[in-house]
């Protein structure tokens, strides 16, 4: 709610009558303690400002509860129509005088507002639609406790009770908006059961615009109840959710606190909760600013089923960690679809070590890629069982969308190979690719990947900061001799390069060499270990760009610390500052 520029207002507008006439007063804790606050601040101000009236009156005349009454009969109305804007004729309806209607917003400032469309033609509208839903709320509750009559039922039995033993219970109402609130297939009537259910709590609150009922314990006890049983059913998260929102009305917190619990002792197992308090755990882990920043799945016994029920979670979180959770394809499309339905928060997104999760998985995940509110930085897909044809996927969900995409890592999967290099270029050689980090860890590529890949990175000033190529074996000192290409280029920008593990010779070290004296470099951290084949040779060839005035080479990997300390011995007349020798 703190998202919605009117609700700060209405929180404003009742702080700040909290503290200037209640000193040391409680403030409100559920959200419709501060509707009802806020609708009394409204009436005190026509009260006083329009009425001439003191301080200390009534807040509530006979013309302002009519006036509540109207513009709530109007709100409900028109809510079940799904109408957020009004005309002339109903108001009319509503018993609103037309002349009069102007004149509500600036009683109760800006609840209601008038304004001109196209043609100059007068349209109505509430200031937002949280308080067309309050005052909704607001006039099925007085209607219900005035005459008996449940707005909610579609065929009225009867209209008034006769007798105080014959008197409707408030329960009927509050289970028949319940069941019309899951039944609601967008979800229009949540926050009006929140308001609903919060009223007769609050109902003290409202001294003068309705009569009391009597004490609300029970009547509360048989909400809280007929909420629970609901929980205990295979709901949405979305509709659990406002449910544990309808609980907190209620004043009752038992399911979140026995949750809380088992989280602060540890004991809490996953795999043995029921789904009410799968919902507890999610309304709990929504109001975690930490859980938000960070969410990691292997916290509650990383599962399939875990994923999906958290996926609420995962839908509003910064970094969603997902690695070895034996997830599948499944959970990509749903963890997709999630993503879409919502402008995504999720900037990192590691599903690493999913083996069963393969090709099918990334062509339902490119789905999130490409729609407009992804805003992903970082994607890990490492050792995922993925082929050639996750790139393909891959290359073309994000050339279509103007890419956000920062870090790639496809690592260890073996099967992705040359083909998969070269679709993946199709999207570096893109004007829209910023891709600073791409990793290709055994991926089982050869000299061609390094030939595709620096003719992609030539075609389009790079913004490529981090390449490695480690551990693909059959890459050879040919495929560096390609990569050089991209080395010597003026657009190059590399500033870590890895090529562990390689099969890499002295002769790849003369290239290297080569490319990086030619071009003034912003290489900073060269890996070649583990190439058996380089040997001292090699590092001396080396030596000629690390002599060079443009190096600025920080970390160098070709051989052990000590082999490094006792072949490794630079030219007395080297100007450059020391080579840091860390692996």
């Amino acid at each position: 709610m703190c998202h919605i520029p009117v609700f700060c207002w209405i929180t404003a507008t009742v702080l700040e009558d909290v503290l200037q006439t209640r000193e040391g007063g409680q403030l409100p804790k559920t959200l419709t303690e501060m509707y009802i606050h806020f609708l009394v601040v409204q009436a005190k101000v026509k009260r006083i400002k329009y009425d001439g009236g003191a301080e200390t009156d009534p807040h509530w005349s006979p013309e302002s509860r009519k006036m509540i009454e109207s513009l709530g009969k109007l709100a409900f109305d028109q809510l079940q129509k799904g109408n957020l804007i009004f005309y002339e004729p109903d108001l009319t309806e509503c018993g609103i005088d037309i002349t009069a209607a102007s004149v509500y917003s600036g009683v109760f400032t800006q609840i209601f507002k008038e304004e001109k469309q196209l043609y100059q033609n007068k349209v109505f509208c509430f200031v937002h639609l949280s308080v067309q839903e309050f005052l909704a709320a607001l006039h099925v509750h007085l209607t219900f406790i005035n005459s008996g009559l449940n707005l909610l039922e579609e065929q009225q039995t009867t209209s008034m009770w006769p007798k105080l033993s014959d008197k409707p219970k408030l329960q009927s109402l509050h289970q028949c908006a319940v069941d019309k609130a899951l039944q609601s297939p967008n979800g229009h009537l949540d926050l009006f059961l929140r308001f609903l259910l919060g009223l007769k709590t609050n109902q003290t609150r409202l001294q003068g615009l309705m009569t009391q009922t009597g004490s609300s314990a029970q009547t509360n006890r048989e909400a809280v109840q007929y909420i629970k049983k609901k929980l205990s059913e295979n709901l949405s998260a979305e509709k659990s959710i406002n449910l544990f929102h309808c609980l907190n009305e209620l004043n009752d917190r038992s399911l979140l606190e026995e949750i809380q619990q088992s989280l602060r002792s540890g004991r809490l197992s996953t795999d043995k909760l029921s789904p009410a308090q799968w919902s507890a755990l999610v309304f709990i882990l929504l109001s975690s600013e930490k859980d938000l920043d960070v969410f990691n799945l292997k916290k509650y016994f990383g599962s399939e089923e875990a994923l999906l029920r958290l996926l609420p979670v995962v839908k509003v979180s910064k970094k969603a960690l997902l690695s070895r959770c034996g997830l599948s394809e499944i959970s990509c499309d749903y963890l997709a679809a999630a993503l879409k339905s919502n402008p995504s928060h999720l900037r990192e997104l590691d599903l690493s070590e999913n083996y069963k999760l393969q090709d099918s998985g990334v062509k339902h995940l490119c789905g999130f890629l490409e729609s407009p509110g992804c805003g992903l930085e970082t994607l890990r897909l490492r050792d995922c069982g993925l082929s050639k044809i996750s790139c393909d996927y891959l290359a073309a969900a994000l050339k279509s969308n103007p890419s956000h995409l920062r870090q790639l890592d496809l690592s260890s999967n073996n099967k992705l190979q040359d083909s998969g290099v070269k679709h993946l270029c199709g999207f570096l050689e893109s004007p829209g690719c910023g891709l600073e980090t791409l990793r290709l860890r055994d991926c089982g590529l050869s000299e061609i990947s390094c030939d595709y890949l620096a003719a992609a990175l030539k075609s389009n000033p790079s913004h490529l900061r981090e390449l490695d190529l480690s551990g693909n074996n059959n890459l050879q000192d040919s495929g560096v001799k390609h990569l050089c290409g991209f080395l010597e280029s003026p657009g190059c920008g590399l500033e870590t390069l890895r090529l562990s593990d390689c099969g890499l010779s002295e002769i790849s070290c003369d290239y290297l060499a080569a490319a990086l004296k030619s071009n003034p470099s912003h290489l900073r951290e060269l890996d070649l270990s583990n190439n058996y084949k380089l040997q001292v040779s090699g590092v001396k060839h080396l030596c000629g760009f690390l002599e060079s005035p443009g190096c600025g080479l920080e970390t160098l990997s070709p051989l052990t610390a000590a082999e490094q300390c006792s072949h490794f011995k630079p030219s007395k007349k080297k100007k450059n500052p020391p080579l840091d020798n860390s692996l």
